[in-house]
This record gives structure tokens, sequence and C-alpha cells, in this order.
């Protein structure tokens, strides 16, 4: 299979060119005595929709033939994915559906909802959310938008890092989050190119390892569903054409805990001013518990958003520092 390459992420930039938001890199001195190193914050719980994902949804959905577009969209999700397609479909006057999990965190579900889209709910524990989308996308004649799982997704997520390196050239290191790798391949193309010797890493929840393992073992792998608090990447498997990209371009995945996590996000909101939901913490939390291997200074973090519950952002504050 052949890998995309860094003229799809510049690609999909231009489609994204004053549609998405270019969003600052934030730095914090307390973060960077706290951690040891000098980091630079990607910060997309700032984007549209609260997360990286209104990038390749938009690059997505504007390459749909207008004639299929006109019909509608359909998309299962979490919940960023959801409401970054959501979004997209307002902007392009279209009809969407979104598949949710029944437990796919409420504000969520209201921001979805928001943005004028369905919500059909399937259960996340016994439903193949995949076969759910797709029946729903030939009884209603829509296109599929997949979380990550396509090329247009991927090509639009790496725009994250494009920007990041094009504001901070001089990185030493980028972290990422894992769920089915859209964000991770896009990233690493990007930032290969860019910069060759600049070290990818993933980061997985240890409850969700399905990369890692997958990695370790050379093919995709399947875990049991997870209860991580990073809702956003409870991977069961990594996908079939984000693997490869992960496997060529990715140097290593680690891990952290939800303990971990909570922390990170409590320094985060206390000390630097910033909401993140927990996925967007895990890079933080990397930094914070000293689990990046080797000596690289200066290092790039990408906040993957900010939609957190209330609930969940008052559980990190009370959490322990």
């Amino acid at each position: 299979m052949d890998l995309l390459t860094i003229a799809d992420v510049r690609g999909a930039a231009e489609r994204l060119h004053g549609v998405a938001h270019r969003t600052p890199v934030l730095t914090s001195r307390a973060f960077d005595i706290a951690s040891g190193r000098r980091t630079f914050f990607k910060s997309e719980h700032l984007q549209r929709a609260g997360a990286f994902k209104f990038r390749g949804a938009y690059n997505r959905i504007s390459q749909i033939p207008q004639p299929e577009r006109r019909r509608g969209v359909v998309a299962f999700s979490s919940g960023n994915h959801a409401q970054a397609v959501s979004l997209t479909a307002q902007l392009f006057g279209i009809p969407a559906v979104i598949c949710m999990p029944s437990d796919a965190p409420g504000v969520k579900v209201e921001a979805t909802r928001g943005y004028g889209a369905e919500v059909v709910f399937y259960d996340r524990l016994k439903d193949d959310r995949v076969q759910f989308g797709q029946r729903i996308a030939r009884d209603r004649g829509l296109t599929l938008v997949p979380p990550y799982d396509h090329p247009h997704i991927i090509a639009g997520q790496g725009t994250a890092a494009l920007e990041l390196l094009q504001d901070v050239p001089d990185l030493d290191a980028l972290l990422v989050p894992v769920g089915g790798g859209g964000l991770i391949s896009g990233c690493a193309i990007a930032a290969k190119a860019m910069r060759p010797h600049i070290r990818v890493v993933g980061i997985e929840p240890e409850t969700a390892n399905d990369t890692l393992l997958s990695l370790q073992a050379g093919h995709r792998v399947e875990t049991a569903a997870s209860d991580t608090i990073a809702d956003g990447i409870r991977g069961t498997t990594p996908g079939e054409l984000t693997f490869p990209h992960v496997q060529a371009l990715v140097d290593e995945v680690v891990l952290v805990s939800d303990a971990e996590i909570l922390a990170a996000m409590r320094f985060m909101a206390l000390r630097m001013k910033q909401v993140v939901e927990p996925t967007g913490a895990v890079g933080a939390a990397v930094l914070l518990h000293n689990k990046l291997p080797g000596r690289l200074h200066r290092v790039g973090v990408i906040v993957s958003g900010g939609n957190a519950e209330p609930a969940m952002i008052a559980r990190a504050l009370a959490a322990e520092s």
C-alpha cells in the first residue's frame, strides 16, 4: 500500500485555509519547569467544534462529488468527529446523521444536535459501529464519513502538525494521542517530511493499548473495549489504512494511566488556564510524569480537544497534583 505524502497534507491545508482556525501554539513557563522540557502546545481544543477532528471532516466532505454530497452524510463517533461532521454539514447546507454510542458524553451529544445533525444511538459493547453506520448510509443514500480510516481524513488531520512545525520548526519530538490512528498518521507524515529526525511518539491509555500491542505483534490486533476516561482514544484496533503509516513513521508508543491524565488536566486548568478533555491532556501527562525517553528538549504536543464534561472537569480539579 502506498503511504500518503506531505503533498496530500499540503493540499488539505489549502482546502482548510480560511475555514479551519489556525490554532495558537501555547507555551507555559510553569509547565516547562514541572516537566523539565521546553514544550509547545498545538491548541486544537480551540479549533472549530472544539477538536482537531474538524480538519479531517472538512477535508473529506469538501471532496465528495456535489451530487452525492447534497444527499447528505453519515458518521459514527464518540463525540468529536460527530461534532466536526455536523458542523461541516451545516456549512455546506446538507443533512447529517450521526451514530453515537449510548454512553457518549452528554456535552458532545448536545453539541452535535446543536449543529443540526440527527443523532442515532448504538450500544458500544454490542453493536459493530461500522456496520451500523454502513447500514444507515445504504438505507438513506448517504455518504459515510469515517472517523479516521480514509486518506482525506488522514491528510486533514496532518495539517495540525504542518502548522505547528511551520511555527516551531526546530522540535526534537512530537507527542500525539492515538485512537484509530488518523491524527498520528497525518501528523507523522507532515513531521517526518518537514523534520526527518524528529521523534514521533504516540500516546495511548494503559487500558486501550491496541496500537502498542499491534506494533509489537507486527500486525493489527484487537483488544477488549476499555472504560478509560480518554473516550476519544478508546480504540480496540488500529485502522486498516492508518496502521501502515504508524508502522512506517511512528517511533514509539507510550502509555498513561487515567490518574495521570486527570493530574495533567488539573495542571493545565489551574496553571495554564486551559480546559481540555482527557484525550487532549495525554501529551501533558506523558511529560509531567517523565514518560518521554531520551534527551528530547524541545517537544511539540498536540492538544487534541477540549470538549470535556463538566463532571469530568470537576473530577480533574479534585485530583491530586
